[in-house]
């Protein structure tokens, strides 16, 4: 076994560049490492006027006729060789398209390890600044640097590369865009990307707990740790049961408080709940090496919610919101707990085990019952939790899923509008028919793995306090080789730019409907 000490540099650094928004550069570009320009594809070249070197802008754009989608890059004749890269954006181009174009270019920029960004968006008012948040989050990405473990000389050659300064141009007719909020959310998903990327032997439980209390005590969050002495005595033992086979106890769930200004009492908004298996063997049924290769990846639940709760935090939410999350491992001994045994959960459901590699269900059963205790209005849990619902949409969109049909709009428009795109799965009470036990009062899954994303939807659901609205999010996006949208790295962070969309674009919360 392999233990660590805990190390500040388990915490990334989230300062973020200098953004400054100014007029459209109508001269030169001698203070930009880069110059970034998404024009649409049925433009002429006439757009290309109010940028710097326009002969040379117009040359790049009649290389081939325009395609949304595709970009080109070429370099101005100043003393700076300033980068020029142009893409090409569809009419009414959806949000995850505009996101998708700017983490190409962004990449292509990359190459050039520019110090200096300049965005600009040749579009009419209203799609250029949605165009320009999508350049600044790709650009804010790209910025970011995922844990290294090489000699200090590479680290600081690369910190010496990073992004400094960020200028977003426009032609003063569009609004200035919300840099507060995309920054929010940007901060959000990189310190989720740092967590999800970080080695096993680095952020196992013990260090994640510290890093976590460190990340609250910054942002004037309140923390409670239970751990599994405190969960013992709570009668988490289908969380207890996961936790059995690790070499070490010093899992937990941590519980974290954050309440707007001004506002100290009253009822909790927002529970998030998230899955922290820090490493995931499959215990008992064990995994074969391809599909254990990156299991310290099964915890980018809990570090979507953890970071979504910081950054409600960062931009002082009206919303009294909490995060339960669940932190252990998965491992094989001789306690480990095993098939076919009856685990009863926190709020008395007995369970008849199937599977050891289900306990993703199992430790969110408890966290789930758990939350539950504090009635909040609506809890909505993130976890890497089925390979089902991967099967089902691959990684390009997540799984969601609610016991309150009202709210499936919001969840799904909320994936349009912020780019991270979910589908909504059916949550049908006879789907429980396949998770009826002889022994018990629910099967912790079926056998067999056929809709085993709406199987462990249903399971969850019964730990939900009746009365409390719930949704579900199955993170099959978590991860994808080559990224997704505007984040260029395998670990996507899938999940907090979606979320702050939920929670303050979408309104969700206004839509509950208390009577139901």
């Amino acid at each position: 076994m392999h233990e660590t000490s805990f190390s500040m540099a388990l915490l990334p650094s989230l300062d973020t560049p200098r953004i400054l928004q100014q007029r459209m550069p109508a001269r030169g570009a001698e203070s930009l490492d880069a110059l970034l320009a998404i024009l649409p594809e049925d433009a002429g070249p006439e757009p290309l006027a109010r940028l710097p070197e326009p002969r040379r802008w117009r040359q790049l754009h009649e290389r081939d006729r325009a395609r949304a989608g595709t970009v080109r890059s070429t370099t101005l004749a100043n003393d700076r060789h300033t980068l020029a890269v142009l893409g090409y954006v569809r009419p009414g181009a959806t949000a995850f398209e505009r996101l998708t174009l700017a983490g190409r270019m962004v990449k292509e920029a990359a190459s050039r390890k520019p110090q200096t960004l300049g965005l600009c968006a040749l579009e009419k008012a209203a799609s250029a600044q949605i165009t320009l948040e999508a350049l600044l989050a790709a650009a804010l990405a790209q910025a970011f640097t995922l844990p290294q473990f090489r000699g200090s000389r590479e680290r600081k050659r690369e910190e010496e590369r990073r992004i400094r300064a960020i200028t977003l141009f426009t032609d003063g007719k569009e609004k200035e865009i919300d840099v507060r909020h995309t920054v929010a959310a940007a901060r959000g998903n990189n310190l989720a990307r740092w967590l999800t990327a970080l080695p096993p032997n680095e952020l196992d439980p013990r260090n994640y707990r510290r890093v976590i209390a460190q990340l609250a005590r910054r942002s004037g969050l309140t923390m409670r740790w239970i751990d599994e002495a405190g969960l013992r005595r709570l009668g988490a033992n289908a969380f207890l049961a996961v936790a059995a086979g690790n070499p070490r106890h010093d899992g937990g769930i941590a519980h974290l408080r954050y309440r707007p200004p001004r506002r100290r009492g009253g009822a909790v908004d927002l529970a998030l709940i998230g899955k922290g298996i820090v490493f995931d063997t499959g215990g008992v049924n064990l995994k074969p090496h391809r599909s254990m290769l990156d299991m310290h990846t099964d915890m980018a639940g809990s570090a979507v919610a953890l970071a979504t709760l910081l950054a409600l935090a960062e931009l002082r939410a009206p919303i009294a919101a909490d995060a339960w999350l669940a932190i252990t491992e998965n491992r094989i001994g001789p306690a480990a707990y095993r098939p076919q045994e009856i685990v009863r959960a926190a709020n008395g459901v007995t369970i008849q085990v199937i599977h050891t590699d289900a306990e993703g269900r199992m430790v969110l059963a408890d966290t789930l019952a758990l939350a539950g205790r504090t009635k909040p209005r609506l809890m909505i849990d993130f976890a890497t939790l089925t390979g089902a619902c991967v099967y089902a949409l691959t990684e390009r969109m997540s799984g969601v899923f609610t016991n309150r049909p009202q709210l499936a709009g919001k969840l799904v428009e909320a994936g349009v509008a912020s780019g991270e795109r979910v589908w909504n799965f059916p949550l049908e009470a006879d789907y429980d028919t396949d998770l009826e036990s002889k022994v018990a009062d629910v099967l912790q899954c079926a056998v067999e793995g056929k809709g085993d994303h709406i199987l462990a939807a249903r399971f969850l659901q019964r730990f939900v306090p009746e009365g409390v609205a719930w949704a579900h999010v199955d993170l099959s996006s978590a991860t994808r080789q080559g990224g997704l949208g505007h984040i260029n790295t395998d670990v996507t962070g899938f999940g907090v730019r979606y979320a702050l969309d939920l929670f303050l674009k979408q309104r969700i919360l206004d839509a509950l409907d208390e009577r139901t």
